[in-house]
Order: C-alpha cells, then sequence, then structure tokens
C-alpha cells in the first residue's frame, strides 16, 4: 500500500525540462515520487524521492497553477505530464487533482501530452476524448507478460488494459502513440516476443512507436537488486552491462550506464524490423541514445496539426468492462 504525504508546493508548477524532447513545452508534476512503483524508474535517484511506496502529493498545485498562468503575459500552447511521476496514479486524491487541472486547462484553451502506465478512469477517457484535439498521449509499455508486469511495475495497469486504453484514445481522435521504454536486455528483446508485441499494436491500430533500452542509475541497481534478488533474471539484466560505460544524455548533469552501444543498435534493429512487418514506425529517442539516434521520441507530442476526427462513436465499452 502507498502512503500518501501532503505537501505544499513552494516552487513553481511548470517547469522547463532539461530534455531536448521536452525543451519546448513546460512540465507538470502532481507528486514527487510514483505509486506505480517501478524498479527502473530513474526518480529513485532524485534528493526529492519519498522513498519506497511513498508519494508527496501536492494539494496546491492547481491553485499556483492558476496564479502562474494568470501572470503570464503568453499562455503556453501545452503543458506535459510528467517528467517524473504519473499522471494517472492509483490513489484518489492524485486521480481528483488530474481530472481538476485537466478540466482547467481544456477550459482555457492549453493542450495536454502525457505518458503513462496507469489505469485511466473512465471519467478522465470521457474527458479526453471530448477535448481529442488538444491532446496528444503516449502510453507506455515493457512487455505484454502479465507476470512480468507485475515484477517491474508493480502497480501500473496491466498491459492489456494499456493496450486497450490506446485504441480507445486513438479511436476517440487523439493522436497516440506507445512507449516501448525500457526494453530489458536478454528478456523483453527476443525475437518472437517483439513479434507478439507488435502484432497486438497492430491490432489495436497502433502505427507509431517510441523505443528505448533499459539505463542503470545506482538507485536503479539498488532497487533491481533488492526486488529480484540474486537470481537468473537479475543476473541476465546485469551482465548486459559488462563492461560498464557511462553515457551523458541530453539532460543537464545527468549521465547513465548505458547497454554497449553495439547491442543497442542491434535491439533497435530489431525492433524497427519488426514493426515495419506490420506497418508501425519507431523513433528511438536521442536524448537517451546521443552516440546512435539523433531523432526526437516526441513524447510530449506534434502540436503543428490538428487530430484526426473520430472514427466511430461508443469508443470506451472495452475499457469500461475491465
Amino acid at each position: 500500500m502507498v502512503r500518501v504525504l501532503r505537501a505544499i508546493r513552494k516552487s513553481a508548477v511548470l517547469t522547463p525540462s532539461s530534455l531536448a524532447c521536452l525543451s519546448q513545452i513546460p512540465t507538470v508534476n502532481l507528486t514527487s515520487g510514483c505509486a506505480h512503483g517501478c524498479l527502473y524508474c530513474y526518480t529513485r535517484g532524485y534528493l526529492t524521492y519519498p522513498g519506497e511506496d511513498r508519494i508527496a502529493f501536492y494539494t496546491n498545485t492547481l491553485a499556483k497553477l492558476r496564479e502562474e498562468l494568470a501572470r503570464k503575459r503568453k499562455r503556453p500552447r501545452a503543458v506535459y505530464f510528467s517528467p517524473s511521476s504519473d499522471l494517472f496514479q492509483p490513489v484518489p486524491q492524485v486521480l481528483d487533482m488530474a481530472y481538476d487541472i485537466l478540466d482547467f486547462l481544456f477550459d482555457v484553451n492549453i493542450g495536454v501530452a502525457f505518458l503513462t502506465k496507469g489505469h485511466i478512469p473512465m471519467r478522465h477517457l470521457k474527458l479526453l476524448q471530448a477535448n481529442a484535439s488538444q491532446v496528444r498521449a503516449q502510453i507506455g509499455l515493457t512487455t505484454l507478460d502479465e507476470g512480468w508486469a507485475r515484477i517491474f511495475e508493480p502497480h501500473a495497469a496491466t498491459p492489456s488494459l494499456r493496450l486497450a486504453q490506446a485504441k480507445a484514445l486513438m479511436d476517440s481522435g487523439v493522436i497516440t502513440q506507445v512507449r516501448l521504454d525500457p526494453i530489458f536486455p536478454g528478456l523483453t528483446d527476443g525475437e518472437e516476443l517483439l513479434d507478439s508485441l507488435c502484432a497486438k499494436l497492430a491490432e489495436a491500430r497502433v502505427k507509431r512507436i517510441a523505443a528505448s533500452t533499459l539505463f542503470l542509475r545506482p538507485a536503479v541497481v539498488r532497487s533491481l537488486r533488492q526486488h529480484l534478488r540474486e537470481g537468473a533474471m537479475l543476473d541476465t539484466l546485469i551482465k548486459h552491462f559488462e563492461p560498464q560505460a557511462r553515457l551523458a544524455i541530453h539532460a543537464e548533469r545527468s549521465s547513465v550506464v548505458a547497454l554497449p552501444v553495439d547491442i543497442r543498435r542491434r535491439i533497435y534493429a530489431r525492433v524497427k524490423r519488426i514493426a515495419h512487418r506490420y506497418g508501425i514506425a519507431v523513433r528511438v529517442c536521442a536524448c537517451k541514445n546521443p552516440d546512435l539516434a539523433t531523432e526526437s521520441c516526441s513524447i510530449a507530442g506534434d502540436w503543428s496539426h490538428p487530430s484526426p476526427r473520430p472514427v466511430q462513436r461508443g469508443l470506451f465499452d472495452e475499457c469500461e468492462r475491465r
């Protein structure tokens, strides 16, 4: 069970990101820490990380956001949720705040981009549907295996539900892509697993995915060792990072232990080849792979054109049954 620590935000709500993919859009976090508890989350190493199974919930976020926007001469075209937490965490207070902030932003004609591995409640889905042209969505997936997902993402939505949500968002006219991140070397990068995943994505009519492999920081290594303990899965992951080489990613004062470039290159080539068979385009983010990629993963979406028109009605039935 996740413990919620109520906190008052003193810093600004709208904050810039040093990631190149987010350089043109302000970002918002409703919490410090995230209730999904993903073992690989890089925010475990932040000084503000509240600890395992804890989140600090900023109760005054909406009030401060209203004040900040009222003072701005030029409002942002859109905002991004969230660089270090998830907008749709399984915490009632967070979900209520998320709905109120989304409703407010749409009301003042500010768009919303988000990346989530969470369960989007029905009322939030309907709000996103009603404002489809103002939404850019990314759904995070690491595997279709429900057992592995429970291990690595213990409190996130099931992979099947995330796929259903991606389809529901696209069918309602929301520009949506899937983010295959992280890919676990030796576990989720195999030919058959990737083929099965891309087949399911194609069934859901996904046309674009962004991909990145697992990167290690000291806090992530501690998390993996704590939860996986000594065993074949942990050994498989760790051995792929030997010999270790630090990689400076496109974020201020940030570096990670990366897979050797040849391994990453082979994994991305495999993902692209298999995805191409199913008519799916793949982007590899240069922020996380500056040594072999030049493209943006489009994590905040493209705001230069409107969303497509919805293709049908009754789009949320499948999600509602889950």
